[in-house]
């Protein structure tokens, strides 16, 4: 079930579901798109129509972030609960393990894949990786036939929104892997590179406040975050003077 929240149809599950639900296309060999929208992405959706169409007409688009859940009871369509990208992409590597199934990494800079898959290695030892590439080309069918010769079952297409988006449906065709998930900056923090704000901060619901102390320079992307809130706000005022 899906509830829609300023012109995205989030699915409303759990972490544990969502997972779940992408290892059934895995195991019956279907295509699965897997979105993860914030609030920043939701204001991205709301002014562009290719964007929007590309994140609803995805299997599976998780609510990445406590502003999507915070609009969403605005909106008196409450969600389960946060969905994060990269602990979806950590969960399903779990799963993955000693199944037999595989997980292709592509995106970030040079070098950041290949040390991401260590470390899921390390943590994840059933695991197996078919094969690792940067986000860093000039020909995207060069990609895609390397990805493919490497038969993976799932792809995390880690290139930023909207290129993994845009990448994913250019191509849903032509990659044979089963799962497809744009997962963003999540090779940055899975390679260790970056590092995700303390468990409390999480908790809270206050990792943008985190990742803000850290890089002041984000400022201007948070303050995408009320006004999102606020956008919920004038539609569920919208919504009562039409009731």
């Amino acid at each position: 079930m899906r509830n829609e929240i300023l012109s995205v149809g989030f699915d409303n599950v759990t972490l544990d579901e969502a997972v779940e639900t992408a290892m059934g296309y895995i195991e019956r060999g279907e295509k699965c798109r897997v979105v993860t929208p914030n609030a920043e992405i939701g204001l991205d959706c709301l002014k562009n129509e290719q964007l929007r169409k590309l994140v609803n007409e995805s299997e599976l688009v998780l609510p990445d972030g406590v502003g999507v859940v915070h609009a969403a009871r605005i909106l008196d369509r409450p969600l389960k609960g946060k969905v994060p990208g990269i602990e979806f992409g950590e969960k399903l590597c779990d799963r993955l393990q000693n199944t037999g199934k595989t997980l292709f990494l592509f995106g970030s800079k040079p070098g950041v894949a290949d040390a991401a898959a260590v470390k899921l290695k390390e943590k994840y030892p059933g695991l197996l990786i078919a094969g690792t590439l940067n986000g860093y080309f000039s020909d995207e069918k060069t990609v895609v036939d390397t990805i493919n010769a490497a038969e993976p079952d799932v792809l995390f297409v880690c290139l930023g929104c909207p290129k993994q988006e845009l990448f994913m449906e250019r191509w849903r065709d032509e990659l044979t892997c089963s799962v497809m998930a744009g997962l963003g900056g999540s090779l940055d923090v899975l390679s260790g590179n970056l590092q995700r704000a303390p468990k409390a901060f999480r908790d809270l619901g206050l990792e943008w406040f985190y990742r803000l102390l850290k890089e002041p320079k984000r400022i201007k992307r948070m303050a995408r975050l009320p006004l999102y809130l606020i956008y919920a706000e004038r539609e569920k005022r919208k919504g009562k003077k039409h009731a």
